[in-house]
């Protein structure tokens, strides 16, 4: 515990450092879905076993044991939503820190119901990040 720990703090210290060209900082979680966040006004800190990232958009809390990895990117992981979750399906609506917001019949009627913000879509074995403005 004490060297993820040590491994998140040099991270995170480093992190403006690192950010120069990247646009973007993703997250992995150990069960493969990622979550990508600007890097504008990005800071992390760790409190207890959580990594907790701000930037100017949201604040996110990662458990550091279900920390995959982390990596700065040039691009945003986001895709075509039709190309990751099938817009026919029932889709469930979380926050980027676990929160549901509810099960919806199909993408459609989720992005018709939810407010401007920053979402995980999950249809089953698939899930993507999707942003509302």
């Amino acid at each position: 515990m004490r060297k993820i720990v040590l491994i998140a703090l040099l991270a995170v210290a480093m992190l403006p450092a690192m950010a120069g060209e990247y646009g973007y900082l993703v997250f992995t979680n150990t069960s493969g879905t990622s979550t990508t966040l600007t890097v504008n006004n990005l800071s992390a800190t760790v409190s207890g076993s959580t990594l907790v990232v701000t930037n100017d958009d949201c604040t996110v809390n990662f458990t550091l044991t279900e920390l995959a990895s982390m990596q700065f990117s040039t691009t945003s992981s986001e895709t075509a939503l039709e190309n990751v979750i099938d817009g026919d399906r029932p889709v469930q609506v979380y926050s980027l820190g676990g929160m549901s917001f509810g099960s919806f019949d199909n993408l459609v009627q989720a992005a018709m119901q939810l407010g401007a913000g920053t979402y995980v879509i999950s249809n089953g074995k698939n899930a993507q990040t999707i942003v509302i403005k």
